[in-house]
């Protein structure tokens, strides 16, 4: 695709019979409630659909990810994707989350994959995994870990021995969790993608052999392997042993089809991602995808016997850091924080206009009966205490590390948040100072004074310094504002100041450095005062006592300039006043009865931050706002 994200889908050597132990399954690809083990052989006929003990077999499949929807709604969303037509759920499985730091491993709550898998057996879906190790997905570093960028020896998406050893350790503890959940095991697994669409990042085959032959050592190879690529670059990232699926977008239907007829003649034929929404990239405008042409393609390959796998059924929520950002090594485009993707089911839960012109015309098409979805997702409004206590970031940093050189957030052990460099100036007239490079969004201080930002957006990297005499501190602080989750670019996408600092052509030694993931901001040392420059605001919401578990709400981030909200010390998501994205979805689920607690920080606090709850999102053209203009954006 044109961002080129990296996805894929299916199965199967064409004419090759494949058999598999599982529930029992329908015609539709259903699983069945019924407890008896029987076995099903799937198969491929002359012209590429699939059959399903002999009988047409359509994959009809949707994406959507774990952690980017609450672990209280898996279940809410995949009843609202089996209700739609769909009988398979796609999903990437995210690295980063899961192995925080080398070794240590977490597939508990949010990150349950082994229970959000059962959850779709049990709901009648089967599941196509993507495992990566690489998923893209605008995810933070594409799902790699940031730890591996602490070894600059290593060579990420290469044979690299160091990065092919991290893979084959975290392959084999995964396998461990997924192996007993294929569809040989009794599980919903039906097919494992090699890798992610390799073929628009490289071409070296072996590397890709070396990555199928660690998920088949893992216990993820008694699933069906397959590769998915966009058409024009089948040649670069397929492996001639296993079947390819095709990536595309609205419009490219027929195309695309043709070109992957052209490449595995006997099938099957399937696209692995139909792209019917997109994602925003904070300065850009709102993403929005027509339901129309998508009704006209689906429908299309439907009445050709396609299988297909609409990317996304839900987009969810990037929550927290787990942002990503697109660069071609020129440009720097981070992601915001809401991946809604405007597709059938929404950012909370809710089922758009398409969802029903979908529903509808799948419903037709295959000729099934299909379950009400389930009632709406309500959202509501509770009371927020106003922000009167703050905390001025100068006045909470932690112990410094001593450098005489300058050091990134991996070689700090930090993945996310900021990070601070300080030193002392020597005398100096006016001039340049140069930054090569900041990662991502700098302020620039003398003694706490601002003297300058630079935004990697921009290709800034230098600040005009008044004239100053010696024993000023210059201050840079920092903010990864997500790392690059596509092309080579990634393999250097160390975050902070990446390489050096000069100022009027010297080089700025002798480093104070101060790591600031942020993962505890309640901690702070807050006040009843305001706060300007980098400041922490503290708010409280209110749940009153219902009945009902909590409601989902929204939180209106337009009163902050550029920073991160909390609630109940999880962190939510970023705001930045450039737009499009206004408003940061808050499930109820992270809300319980009482006071919750909302912490927010801003880069640039002007003293008046406030945060307040609403019942819809927001998004607006981005434009360079007034504080006022901030508060009531157009919805």
């Amino acid at each position: 695709m044109k961002s080129q994200k990296l996805f894929g889908v299916l199965l199967l050597l064409a004419g090759v019979s494949l058999v598999g132990v599982g529930r029992a399954v329908g015609q539709t690809g259903n699983v069945s409630t019924h407890p008896e083990t029987l076995v099903h052989s799937l198969t491929v006929g002359k012209d590429g659909q699939f059959l399903l003990d002999g009988n047409a077999f359509q994959v009809r499949a949707g994406s959507m990810h774990y952690p980017r929807v609450p672990r209280a709604y898996w279940r809410d969303r995949m009843r609202k994707m089996k209700a739609m037509g769909l009988n398979t759920l796609t999903t990437y499985v995210f690295w980063n989350v899961h192995e925080t730091s080398p070794g240590h491993y977490d597939f508990s709550g949010q990150n349950d994959l082994a229970e959000y898998l059962r959850e779709a057996q049990e709901e009648g879906l089967y599941v196509i995994l993507r495992p990566g190790p690489y998923v893209c997905a605008e995810w933070e570093f594409g799902g790699f870990p940031a730890w591996l960028l602490k070894n600059r020896d290593m060579k990420i998406r290469s044979r690299d021995p160091l990065f092919m050893a991290a893979v084959r350790q975290w392959f084999g503890k995964l396998g461990q969790v997924v192996h007993p959940l294929m569809l040989s095991q009794g599980g919903p697994i039906i097919a494992v993608q090699v890798e992610n669409e390799y073929g628009s990042f490289g071409d070296d085959h072996q590397y890709m052999e070396e990555i199928k032959d660690t998920l088949k050592s893992s216990g993820m190879g008694d699933g069906y392997l397959f590769t998915a690529d966009g058409p024009e670059f089948f040649a670069r990232g397929s492996l001639p042993e296993l079947p390819s699926a095709v990536n595309f977008g609205a419009g490219e239907a027929e195309k695309a089809f043709a070109a992957l007829k052209a490449w595995r003649p006997n099938g099957p034929m399937m696209s692995g991602e139909y792209w019917d929404g997109w994602f925003d990239h904070w300065g850009d405008v709102h993403q929005l995808r027509a339901a129309e042409p998508q009704e006209r393609e689906i429908k299309w390959m439907m009445d050709h016997g396609y299988s297909f796998n609409l990317y996304m059924a839900e987009g969810g929520t990037s929550f927290g850091w787990m942002n990503g950002a697109n660069s071609n090594g020129k440009n720097y485009e981070p992601d915001t924080t809401s991946y809604d993707y405007d597709v059938p089911i929404d950012e909370r839960g809710g089922l758009r206009p398409k969802y029903f012109v979908l529903r509808d015309l799948i419903a037709k098409s295959a000729g099934v009966t299909l379950p009400a979805p389930p009632p709406p997702t309500p959202t509501t409004v509770y009371p927020m205490q106003s922000a009167l206590e703050s905390a001025s970031l100068w006045e909470n940093l932690p112990a410094p590390r001593l450098s005489k050189t300058l050091l990134s957030m991996e070689d700090l052990d930090q993945a996310y948040g900021y990070i601070l460099y300080t030193t002392v100036l020597p005398a100096h007239p006016h001039g340049s100072l140069d930054i090569d490079s900041v990662h991502d969004y700098a302020k620039v201080y003398v003694d706490h004074k601002l003297v300058g930002t630079l935004d990697r957006r921009l290709g800034q990297n230098s600040v005009q310094m008044p004239a100053g005499v010696a024993g000023k501190k210059l201050e840079i602080l920092i903010e990864n504002t997500g790392r690059v989750n596509y092309t080579v670019v990634m393999r250097g996408e160390r975050k902070g100041i990446t390489s050096g600092v000069t100022l009027g052509g010297e080089e700025l030694r002798d480093w104070k450095i101060y790591s600031l993931p942020m993962s505890e901001p309640g901690s702070m040392k807050y006040e009843a005062r305001s706060c300007t420059g980098p400041c922490f605001f503290r708010s409280r919401l209110t749940v009153p006592p219902i009945p009902a578990p909590p409601l989902d709400t929204y939180l209106n981030t337009t009163g902050i300039n550029k920073g991160m909200v909390w609630v109940n010390q999880r962190p939510l998501g970023r705001a930045w006043y450039i737009g499009p994205q206004g408003a940061l979805y808050l499930p109820g689920s992270w809300l319980h009865e009482g006071s919750n607690e909302v912490d927010f920080f801003d880069l640039e606090s002007t003293g008046a931050d406030q945060i307040g709850a609403r019942l819809y999102p927001i998004f607006f053209a981005p434009r360079d706002l007034s504080a006022d203009a901030r508060s009531t954006p157009e919805d």
